[in-house]
């Protein structure tokens, strides 16, 4: 039977989620990938020992994650209850639901019955009674945005979840979005965003200024750019690396003569601070405060040592700033 680690919150950074009472590790694990069906049940299982033993205690999942759809939600609730459900109230698990789960037109998007169907089997997965994050994981332009925020807040209030989230959505949708729940006063605490030094979107919308100026939290996924923010690339792309595995979310025209130069010219700055670009990478993220945590993901423990090293190594300089936003220019 697994025993965390007594000093795990010693190091770890805690940061309040918007204006609300919870506090998230200013580093989450999320399981996107590597924890599906082909993936390797110890390695799971040392993954979360090592990030929990760390102070990572937020643990974020989709009811598509895996893959196949549902798979890291049965692998983590597998390891959780022969493992670690002694710790489950020093855990904060999220899941999501707004992407094609099942057939026939109740299956995907946003209604109050697809989001409600969704919970309930996502908690049968994990074999739990609550998840302590719900979000909507994708704004729906055919259903009302009433229906979809009603359903969190019945998720809520049915004792299924203790908060609700959304993802994905901008920052016009938040502020409409967070109206209706207030008027429910169900608790909204935060919008999971793609975030990173290469994509910047909740900057230029202008969600990031927003949501720091109204109580809303931010939670960074995708920050290593699918792990073009990494040294993975930086001398040709490997055999067994994502591109060449899974084509899914990254593909090889990504790596321009240009993306490279801007990659190596990020990764010499990053070793004049002293960090791994990855480390810096995920430092920027949370330079301002304005994000409250950085989801990383990883396949093996060691890259989730590596990462949580951006502890107390979060500022930049004015220059250091002036000289990333050059070279992504």
């Amino acid at each position: 039977m697994y025993t965390a680690r007594k000093d795990r919150y010693d190091v770890m950074e805690y940061a309040r989620c918007g204006n609300s009472g919870l506090k998230l590790p200013v580093v989450s694990l999320g399981l996107w990938h590597n924890f599906g069906e082909t993936a390797n049940y110890e390695n799971m299982r040392r993954m979360l020992f090592t990030a929990f033993d760390n102070g990572i205690t937020h643990f974020d999942l989709a009811n598509n994650y895996g893959p196949p759809n549902g798979s890291a939600e049965e692998n983590f609730g597998l390891i959780l209850h022969k493992d670690m459900f002694a710790y489950r109230d020093e855990m904060i698990i999220s899941t999501k639901a707004g992407y094609e789960m099942w057939d026939g037109p109740y299956g995907n998007w946003g209604s109050r019955k697809y989001l409600l169907a969704s919970l309930d089997q996502s908690l049968k997965r994990m074999k739990l009674d609550y998840v302590d994050i719900f979000y909507h994981l994708r704004m729906d332009p055919e259903t009302p945005l009433e229906e979809s925020m009603m359903a969190l807040d019945s998720a809520v209030k049915s004792g299924k979840a203790l908060y609700a989230g959304i993802s994905n959505y901008d920052r016009a949708t938040t502020e409409k979005a967070m109206a209706i729940l207030k008027d429910l006063k169900c608790p909204f605490i935060i919008n999971q965003s793609r975030y990173s030094i290469f994509d910047r979107h909740i900057e230029t919308d202008g969600l990031k200024h927003f949501a720091a100026d109204n109580g809303c939290g931010i939670i960074a996924f995708s920050p290593l750019a699918q792990g073009l923010l990494t040294d993975r690339y930086l001398n040709g792309i490997p055999e067994d690396s994502r591109i060449r595995t899974d084509g899914r979310f990254l593909k090889e025209d990504v790596l321009s003569d240009e993306k490279l130069a801007q990659i190596r010219a990020l990764n010499d700055l990053a070793a004049a601070r002293g960090q791994s670009l990855a480390q810096m990478a995920l430092s920027w993220i949370l330079r301002d405060g304005e994000v409250t945590s950085v989801l990383i993901g990883a396949s093996r423990k060691e890259q989730i040592i590596d990462n949580l090293g951006i502890i107390g190594h979060t500022s930049f300089t004015e220059e250091e700033c002036r000289m990333i936003d050059e070279i992504t220019g």
